[in-house]
């Protein structure tokens, strides 16, 4: 038999993933190592999607997404914005997820380097290599609040740097980038010429601080990535989007033709439903998001375990290096030991090594027990690595 091709063999696997099959099957762990809303989606989008199943819309929809959810994103972005938005400038995705793929196709070659957080969401680099393009680390450090620095963001550029991706509120550091941080980079994007995708969704979750959106900086770079998964616990709906200079859109519309065709119908009418709305549920849940933020730095935080206290999205890194173990490592004893599953802090990039990322969209039970056990380990751990 043929081998398969290099691509599939080195694209590289989550890490979150690798763990969530680890604790499947021991008994009693508490999951804190997965992004995924500890809530039913609200009872008013449900009803719009089963309205529209029953009236039929299962069809086929257009490449790019409904219009009456385009409009309604471009609607939300103009408000956000403060700046006009139109319909089509808006690619609606099977998730987010297919919505920064499509897009780094549009705007990549292969060979183009673009450059992504660390530590940032992993599945960035997956997506690069999926481009054919190579992705290129920028260092978001603990000390800087987890913010970028453009004078080493300079030093990492070369011709073939094409893009830059951002992502505020960020996943894994809970960090909430300053109105003036997110000046800087758009200003030094634009500068160097660069493309930014602006990976933006979490942006209903601020606990601490204002959300501060990059297209008005630069609208004829920006392609703001959003979406329903994390905002109204949509995640399996699979409902995201990109809005994006309008002469992206219509070739990203191709591509999104040979990726999924279109996304779900239903899904789209849900999603409608969600942004048209009201927007009630989405204040109880982030609501809840800051409580349980607020449990985890009470009890982490005295301990020196938080290298920053997360003002936004639903993630915390808890610092563990002073256990001497790895990242991959820790999260590993730690289900055997504690019964406790988190993500290694390794899979996010190399500054996270050692560390490992707590979800605050689990429940407020499972995040009060979860984070007794971890200081158990901790202590446990660091007396005996001095030792």
């Amino acid at each position: 038999m043929r081998a398969l091709s290099q691509l599939a063999e080195r694209l590289p696997r989550s890490g979150i993933r690798e763990i969530m099959e680890v604790a499947q099957g021991v008994e009693g762990v508490v999951h804190l190592e997965v992004g995924e809303p500890s809530f039913i989606t609200p009872d008013h989008v449900i009803d719009a999607a089963a309205a529209a199943a029953h009236a039929g819309q299962t069809r086929y929809t257009a490449n790019a997404g409904i219009p009456a959810l385009r409009e309604a994103v471009a609607a939300r972005c103009a408000a956000r914005w403060g700046q006009p938005a139109q319909a089509d400038e808006v690619l609606v995705g099977a998730g987010a997820v297919n919505a920064i793929v499509a897009m780094l196709l549009t705007v990549a070659e292969d060979g183009d380097e673009i450059l992504v957080p660390d530590p940032g969401w992993p599945n960035y680099r997956s997506q690069i290599m999926l481009a054919r393009g190579v992705a290129v680390p920028y260092p978001l450090r603990p000390e800087r609040g987890y913010l970028p620095d453009p004078a080493e963001l300079d030093r990492l550029l070369t011709p073939r740097t094409k893009v830059v991706i951002t992502n505020n509120p960020g996943n894994p550091t809970g960090a909430v980038w300053s109105g003036e941080a997110v000046a800087a980079l758009m200003a030094w994007a634009r500068a160097r010429d660069l493309w930014v995708i602006a990976d933006e969704i979490y942006e209903d979750l601020i606990f601490d601080g204002e959300f501060t959106p990059a297209a008005p900086f630069a609208r004829e770079r920006t392609i703001a990535i959003g979406g329903c998964s994390k905002s109204y616990a949509m995640t399996g709906w699979r409902i995201g989007w990109a809005v994006a200079p309008r002469e992206l859109v219509a070739p990203a519309g191709k591509i999104q033709e040979a990726l999924v065709s279109c996304p779900s119908n239903v899904s789209q009418c849900a999603a409608v439903a969600a942004l048209t709305g009201s927007q009630a549920c989405v204040a109880e849940m982030r609501a809840a998001y800051h409580r349980r933020r607020d449990l985890v730095r009470d009890l982490l935080e005295p301990a020196g375990l938080l290298p920053n206290v997360p003002r936004g999205a639903f993630y915390a890194l808890v610092d563990l290096r002073a256990t001497g173990m790895s990242s991959v490592d820790a999260a590993r004893r730690l289900i055997q030991e504690e019964r406790v599953a988190t993500a290694p802090g390794s899979t996010f990039g190399d500054l996270a090594e050692g560390m490992v990322r707590v979800s605050l969209a689990s429940s407020d039970e499972d995040l009060q027990t979860g984070c007794e056990r971890l200081l158990r380990f901790a202590e446990r751990h660091a007396a005996a690595a001095v030792v």
